[in-house]
């Protein structure tokens, strides 16, 4: 211990000990920044002050219903102002929030609020006939009330069978004390993400790993003060990268984007002066084949962190130009987001050719500065060799990986066998120790940024009477990276076509879920007839759009 020998006296206390959490940063922020614009969503802007005041409100209104510290709330909502008030309203009563993605089937939605236990979900009127689907079909009563909100902007009203979102805010008191966590490692949100079965697992994330991926992705993203943040990233999805929490530190704006479409892109980087964006691949071909009238000239790059698949050569050669610098990150939903990135070196890369540049960008990347350790191991748990060929699972290990599957101690377990979380990744490493993704060991399925788990495709074809087996795999689409395709054998004597099956699971799936192509053929198979699902993939390729 050296000079640290003698420690009397020294411990944790009120001065030197105050548990890490976003939160924090929006109470600075209306302190030093309460006149700096802090939210803007189309017509209605606020500033530190004002989102300070309606967040404690929200907070305040939560508990008067009944909300108590551990509660589960949920969210369906688009980027909207409530959905961003909800990532430190439900926190600040002592709750966690689940938000839950917009595109779910309400079969889905349904098991997401029975097995959070879920006490109240906040709802887009766009969205109401799909929660009222969902908690319709839910055991019991005890099911979640129902808090709804309106979209002028968008032309949406409440019709009055519910409470609405707005006079909550009203009723709340202005004056409420924010319930901070007295232990970082609380948690804050629960996610949930289809990973690897059908049956989705609920992802929970501290305060702690919250806060610290809010100053990691500072460094990572080369950002400076009062940067203008635009939400393409679903705030439903990983908490948008966490990248709301992270901008009141900067005292910078979160610029709220309802439908993600080129015009309004291009419409909140000229006029609303964005800065900075996440998105799917799928969202740079938007921006490089967007009309002539729906571009706006802008004066500034704009700095882009994308994920989901690397991005495609052509498409960077495309769009750079254009005023956008474009990183690759990559994460999960474990991982609070992005979790490594590819960290560009201008004095080893500097005189690239467009090719090579692209090259370089597509790499999964390094651990980014809040990860302790992102690697590539063998099934022995060793490091394989740095030698661009050698294959292995990626996985990590530090504060920025979750607490853990909600309810799922075995899922948890497995997923943190010897120390670190497993990805189900396969890559290799460069000789530099940037890593390269080589394929998914999983099956998922990526397609515009959404995970697809071929297990819950594979699923619901079963459920069709003239399906005796099937298998679903990812083909290359340009638009969306990569799509559900199935291979099916039918019955004897049934029969049936590629548009039935589509429309059977368009009645049972999300639609991104859903197959886009059916190829009716034998499904290759071993000797103990497990399906050799690397056949499919190459004919999958080959297949016309």
């Amino acid at each position: 211990m050296g000079w640290l020998a003698d420690e009397t006296g020294l411990e944790k206390c009120a001065a030197n000990h105050v548990p890490l959490t976003p939160l924090s940063h929006l109470n600075r922020a209306a302190d030093i920044f309460p006149q700096r614009e802090a939210l803007l969503d189309r017509s209605r802007r606020f500033t530190y002050a004002q989102m300070h005041e309606r967040v404690t409100r929200l907070a305040s209104a939560l508990a008067k219903l009944g909300i108590k510290p551990g509660d589960v709330v949920s969210s369906l909502l688009p980027n909207i102002t409530a959905q961003v008030e909800a990532h430190f309203g439900v926190p600040a009563c002592g709750a966690v929030l689940n938000a839950i993605n917009t595109r779910l089937e309400a079969e889905t939605i349904t098991y997401i609020l029975s097995h959070s236990g879920a006490k109240m979900v906040l709802v887009d009127t766009a969205l109401m006939p799909l929660a009222e689907a969902a908690i319709s079909a839910m055991d019991g009563n005890d099911v979640p009330q129902i808090i709804e909100v309106a979209d002028h902007d968008a032309g949406l009203y409440a019709d009055g069978r519910h409470p609405e979102y707005e006079d909550l805010i009203a009723e709340g008191d202005p004056k409420f004390d924010w319930i901070m966590p007295q232990d970082e490692w609380e948690s804050i949100t629960l996610n949930y993400t289809s990973g690897t079965t059908g049956q989705p697992k609920g992802v929970v994330y501290h305060h702690r790993g919250a806060y610290l991926i809010t100053m990691g992705t500072v460094i990572s993203w080369r950002m400076v003060m009062h940067p203008r943040l635009l939400t393409i990233v679903p705030l439903f999805h990983c908490n948008s990268w966490c990248h709301p929490w992270m901008m009141p530190a900067l005292g910078g704006t979160t610029i709220c984007c309802r439908d993600i479409t080129a015009k309004n892109i291009y419409h909140a980087i000229s006029v609303d002066g964005a800065t900075h964006f996440g998105g799917a691949p799928i969202v740079l071909n938007a921006i490089v084949n967007a009309k002539e009238d729906d571009r706006m000239p802008f004066d500034h790059t704009v700095e882009v962190f994308t994920a989901g698949a690397p991005p495609p050569a052509a498409t960077l050669a495309k769009i750079e130009p254009l005023g956008f610098n474009i990183t690759q990150v990559y994460g999960l939903t474990e991982t609070y987001g992005p979790a490594t990135e590819c960290t560009w070196q201008d004095d080893l890369w500097g005189g690239s050719s467009q090719d090579e540049r692209a090259a370089i960008k597509a790499r999964t990347g390094v651990a980014m500065p809040m990860l302790e350790e992102a690697t590539v191991m063998d099934e022995a748990m060793s490091h394989i060799p740095r030698d661009g060929t050698t294959t292995g699972e990626i996985m990590m290990r530090g504060n920025t990986v979750m607490k853990g599957y909600y309810k799922n101690p075995e899922a948890t377990a497995e997923s943190f066998k010897g120390g670190y979380f497993h990805s189900g990744d396969v890559a290799f490493r460069h000789p530099d120790g940037y890593i390269k993704i080589t394929d998914r060991s999983k099956d998922i399925i990526i397609s515009g940024g959404e995970n697809v788990s071929s297990v819950e495709v594979e699923g619901a074809l079963m459920h069709h009477p003239a399906v005796e087996l099937c298998a679903v795999v990812a083909k290359p689409d340009e638009k969306w990276g990569e799509v559900p395709c199935a291979f099916v054998e039918l019955k004897d004597g049934e029969d049936t076509s590629e548009a039935d099956l589509i429309s059977f699971c368009r009645e049972h799936l999300a639609g991104f879920k859903t197959p886009k192509r059916v190829v009716f053929a034998e499904l290759p198979k071993t000797s103990t007839g497990k399906i050799q699902k690397f056949e499919l993939r190459v004919i999958a390729k080959e297949l016309p759009d």
